[in-house]
């Protein structure tokens, strides 16, 4: 327990200095999450050794820190925008979920198969990494630089994408996760599924529904007091994640459903102060993750991939996603300048660890995955923290194409 406590007392300290430097970091040309793993690298065994962190200590911590924090993440996405805004991007969110997200496990999964990983353990190295993160996204879609340099539109497309899309990656995880599991049928797997979005998504609508009703009846009152109000959808982020887990469905899910429930319900106006708090917190709990991702980072394991890493790191960037949008790019209803930046601006963080920490907890126990997985996330958060200040300021400047 000591070292899980001298854990929790690096990882805040650190997290609190970043937030204290906070209007001087969003001016650096690096973003924060990026400094979060550097100051985790540094703390890590490969360099001072302050923090050691096994296995056994590793992969709880990653997958219920990570579970807590895409609630949370996704919570403030839902509510980013009213819904209203939204029902117009029905057709092209459905492209990016039903097409581009496959596409992305397939091609991520054929790219695994350079690092010399058997079929099945490829295809659910692919999965994992198929969702884009709501976390990494929200510093390039949220924000007056965000607002001054982008259009609303393609904000409201990659926010709505990275809320829906890390839920509904389950069933993509799930189905690779059995295929790894002999003890598992395809069957069983399949109901399982079934049941943890459809589950997932009731709760979501009831909860967000009713909880979003009884906001206006108590504001209506004038029984709810300001303190409470600010932190509302936080607290309803947290509940709806207990009442899914404990419903054996899927929990990430049902609380952007559930954000998107209580946007409806709750006029606009009124959602904006709660806004802000999610967003601050979206943009500084996810900080001790990764400084706890910089510290876990399995290096012995990459060095073991040889050459063929950097081909295989190569590959997922450039491919993964921003082929299959320019290629859907008519169906999506986006310029060439703006699929470029959709294709490209389609992060790999948060959301991957969650399902990496997952499949491990189902019980799949080769290190390689670990290894795969962090070793695309890392250099994903170092390539999508070194351009998003500069990818969105050149698309200010860059004529329609």
């Amino acid at each position: 327990m000591e070292r899980l406590y001298i854990t929790y007392a690096v990882f805040g300290t650190l997290s609190v200095v970043l937030a204290l430097m906070s209007t001087r970091l969003r001016q650096w040309p690096v973003s924060e999450p990026l400094t979060a793993m550097v100051l985790g690298i540094a703390l890590g065994p490969q360099v001072l050794g302050v923090v050691e962190i096994g296995p056994p200590l590793r992969d709880p911590l990653l997958l219920e820190g990570s579970r807590l924090l895409l609630a949370v993440s996704v919570m403030a996405a839902a509510l980013r925008f009213p819904v209203r805004d939204l029902r117009g991007l029905t057709p092209a969110l459905t492209v990016l979920l039903v097409v581009v997200m496959p596409l992305a496990a397939a091609i991520t999964g054929a790219a695994s198969l350079l690092l010399g990983l058997p079929m099945a353990l490829a295809l659910l190295v692919g999965c994992c990494l198929s969702p884009t993160d709501p976390v990494l996204a929200a510093s390039v879609v949220s924000g007056m630089p965000a607002e001054r340099d982008l259009p609303a539109r393609i904000r409201q497309l990659l926010t709505a994408e990275s809320g829906a899309n890390d839920g509904l990656a389950l069933p993509l995880v799930g189905l690779a996760v059995a295929s790894l599991l002999p003890a598992t049928t395809a069957a069983d797997a399949v109901a399982r599924l079934t049941w943890e979005v459809l589950g997932g998504t009731v709760i979501g609508l009831l909860v967000g529904g009713v909880v979003g009703a009884a906001t206006q009846a108590a504001r209506s009152r004038h029984s709810l007091d300001p303190g409470p109000d600010l932190v509302l959808t936080l607290l309803l982020a947290v509940g709806v994640l207990g009442i899914a887990r404990l419903a054996a469905t899927d929990g990430v899910l049902a609380v952007f459903v559930a954000g998107l429930a209580y946007n409806r319900a709750v006029p606009t106006s009124e959602l904006g102060a709660q806004d802000g708090i999610d967003e601050a917190v979206n943009r500084y709990a996810v900080l001790p993750l990764l400084v706890l991702l910089g510290v876990v980072l399995p290096w012995a394991e990459w060095r073991a991939f040889g050459p063929s890493a950097v081909v295989f790191v190569a590959a997922v960037l450039l491919v993964r996603r921003l082929p299959p949008v320019l290629a859907l790019a008519r169906p999506l209803r986006l310029g060439m300048r703006d699929a470029v930046f959709a294709g490209w601006f389609g992060p790999m963080g948060v959301s991957a660890v969650f399902y990496l920490a997952y499949s491990i907890d189902e019980g799949v126990r080769d290190p390689r995955l670990f290894a795969a997985g962090t070793l695309v996330i890392t250099t994903s958060v170092l390539a999508f923290g070194v351009s998003a200040s500069p990818g969105r300021q050149l698309y200010a400047r860059t004529k329609h194409f």
